[in-house]
């Protein structure tokens, strides 16, 4: 058995001289998450395959400087509101408020800076349950164009299971919407080790949010049956890929919409045995297979479907979208969510 624990040592300086700090914490099997307070970032989590070996299955950067680049998103923290909102903004109570534009004409993952591109306050966090890094901040009034000042706590926990657990919470005290999700571009085969076309996916979802242009949705929830959307049985990734122009980048409606976790999503690669298992309060998850990474040094050097993302989130475009599950958070009430991966092998 490992001795359990949180390592914390300095990863890099912002151009302004802030330290970044890197966080390594191993649990009671040897497995490994390494993360940084810029962005609350999962930086990797190395987990065993089916001969024990491990390896990193998270795409990054090794260095600081690919984090403060342009990437997108690798391993991010994402908020205030993950995915898209049509036309950068939103009516709330009457009130209509204009959001950074950076996608094309729509909100893109809570705007230029977000919560992906600030340092988080972040402190190691050790339970009888695992070790991992707990993180706070305040995102202020205004912020990105949103209304309130906005208290966030996401709580990231590697168990002694071999389970990755992140807890987050949320309190305003203005009317707000609130959709915070991670952005971990998963290779069980590790990071760098080919595409994922290969790996065998089972999705919770009987329906799917079918997007128009700028990949916003249109509002209708379409029956994955008899699509290359249906992932009810275990399917490679790529098996029907071609079917659906540019990839997937869709987000499926989840079969419990109790709020309680349930199951989502079963992953496996087949070459090392390895497998991920996700369960969450959320109501929605988006796959997107990588179709943008390039090989380009913005993103790591990673092609395209070398890893794909799982993001458990509200659906895109909910704030204008009122048949949609609602993401307004007010005052008094609090925003929490909870996503389990648990990693095995077969």
């Amino acid at each position: 058995m490992t001795q359990a624990g949180v390592i914390v040592e300095e990863f890099g300086r912002t151009p302004e001289g802030e330290i970044v700090r890197l966080f390594t914490c191993t649990n009671r099997t040897g497995s490994v998450l390494k993360m940084i307070d810029y962005g609350a970032t999962v930086v990797a989590v190395e987990v065993p395959d089916r001969e024990g070996r491990k390896a990193n299955v998270n795409l990054g950067f090794p260095t600081l400087e690919g984090y403060l680049g342009p990437h997108p998103y690798f391993g991010a923290t994402v908020g205030r509101y993950a995915n898209r909102i049509a036309g950068a903004k939103f009516t709330l109570d009457g009130v209509t408020y204009q959001l950074a534009a950076n996608d094309g004409n729509n909100h893109l993952h809570g705007g230029i800076r977000s919560f992906s591109r600030v340092i988080w306050e972040a402190e190691p966090a050790e339970t009888p349950e695992g070790v991992g890094v707990r993180f706070h901040r305040l995102s202020p009034d205004g912020e990105e164009g949103y209304p309130g000042n906005l208290d966030v706590t996401v709580l990231y926990l590697l168990t002694h299971d071999d389970e990755l657990l992140i807890e987050y919470r949320a309190t305003t005290d203005k009317p707000t919407v609130v959709n915070l999700t991670n952005h971990c571009y998963w290779n069980l085969a590790g990071a760098g080790v080919g595409d994922i076309l290969e790996h065998v996916l089972m999705l919770e979802a009987d329906y799917y949010l079918p997007v128009g242009p700028g990949l916003i949705p249109t509002g209708e929830l379409a029956p994955v049956e008899g699509t290359p959307f249906d992932f009810r049985e275990p399917t490679a990734i790529g098996a029907r890929i071609d079917q659906v122009p540019g990839g997937y980048d869709h987000c499926f409606v989840l079969r419990s919409q109790s709020g309680e976790p349930a199951l989502a999503a079963r992953v496996k690669d087949p070459s090392s045995g390895r497998t991920m298992e996700i369960r969450t309060t959320q109501p929605g998850i988006q796959l997107y297979t990588a179709n943008f990474l390039d090989g380009g040094p913005t993103v790591g050097g990673f092609g395209k479907h070398a890893a794909f993302c799982l993001e458990t989130q509200h659906y895109p475009d909910s704030p204008n979208r009122p048949e949609f599950p609602s993401t307004v958070l007010r005052p008094g009430e609090e925003y929490h969510q909870v996503t389990v991966h648990r990693f095995g092998v077969e």
